[in-house]
């Protein structure tokens, strides 16, 4: 299990089920309405207090060994190779850490929501404490998300932080990764979310979503070279992800790759209208769930 997935296992730990009767305690008395989101956000967000610290730690060290690695390691054979003229016409390191950052946020979105999910109606049960509040079933999804996107915010701001001080490129278009990499967490996370609140039994089944899922994606989406380096047959898995359309929009971002206007708004339309309908999808999971 990876260490985002440990994280969120170890704080959905399984405890007593809640009684029916027992409130939660909301911050203020009774929260207004259309903003019970936030006061679950900020119960996700209060546990990633008791493991900041190595959230700071891998946050940090996780872009620089990568980057290093792949960058000035295959890079310099691939630049070699390909004559000076790197890939896409940048330097491999320039075209490669888009990508490497936009993995992790996916990783860490769909770990999130794996094991924060599956935990908080069958380890934890605070949804179902959650539901003896005001808080309403679509406003405990929107809000776990929101939690996870701010989770995600500080290992991306860590990752963007790592390569503008690396030089990697000028700091400002590093920056512009960030709405890229929220936008793919949202989508992502709600696309996980949304099957996994089905689930009402672990059986082994959780893990087949960072093992045939987000791995053969990372893979597949043209993270380390591009699509169109894949045999025609395999290029539509490359269409179908999400994390491609987030990295082609983050390789437009960074360096400006040639991308054509009306392709740019196909990959922001594409992740928009995944996390809509998931998001919805999820939502309605968690009444039907919870109204039982």
């Amino acid at each position: 299990m990876s260490t985002s997935s440990a994280s969120s296992a170890s704080s959905a730990a399984p405890a007593s089920k809640a009684s029916p009767t027992t409130p939660l305690a909301v911050p203020g008395g009774r929260p207004r309405r259309g903003w019970g989101w936030w006061y679950v956000a900020e119960h996700r967000m209060a546990n990633v207090r008791s493991f900041w610290f190595s959230l700071l730690l891998i946050g940090l060290g996780s872009p620089f060994i990568y980057v290093m690695g792949l960058g000035l390691g295959l890079g310099v054979l691939v630049d070699r190779n390909q004559g000076g003229q790197g890939v896409d016409g940048v330097p491999y390191l320039v075209f490669v850490t888009p990508a490497l950052l936009l993995a992790a946020v996916m990783q860490a979105a769909a770990n999130e929501n794996t094991y924060g999910t599956f935990g908080g109606f069958k380890w934890s049960h605070w949804y179902d404490v959650q539901y003896q509040t005001p808080i309403r079933p679509w406003e405990m999804a929107l809000g776990s998300q929101v939690g996870v996107l701010l989770r995600n915010t500080i290992t991306t701001g860590c990752y963007v932080l790592v390569v503008s001080l690396l030089g990697i490129a000028p700091w400002w278009r590093v920056a512009l990764l960030l709405p890229v990499a929220m936008l793919l967490s949202v989508a992502v996370g709600f696309a996980v979310m949304s099957w996994v609140a089905t689930q009402e039994q672990d059986r082994g089944q959780l893990g087949f979503i960072e093992r045939f899922v987000t791995t053969p994606l990372a893979l597949f989406s043209g993270t380390y070279y591009p699509l169109s380096v894949l045999p025609d047959p395999l290029q539509w898995i490359g269409w179908i992800s999400p994390l491609w359309h987030a990295v082609e929009l983050g390789r437009w971002a960074m360096y400006g790759a040639a991308i054509p206007a009306w392709l740019l708004a196909a990959h922001v339309a594409f992740l928009a209208l995944l996390a809509a309908v998931t998001g919805c999808l999820s939502a309605a999971t968690f009444a039907r769930r919870l109204d039982r």
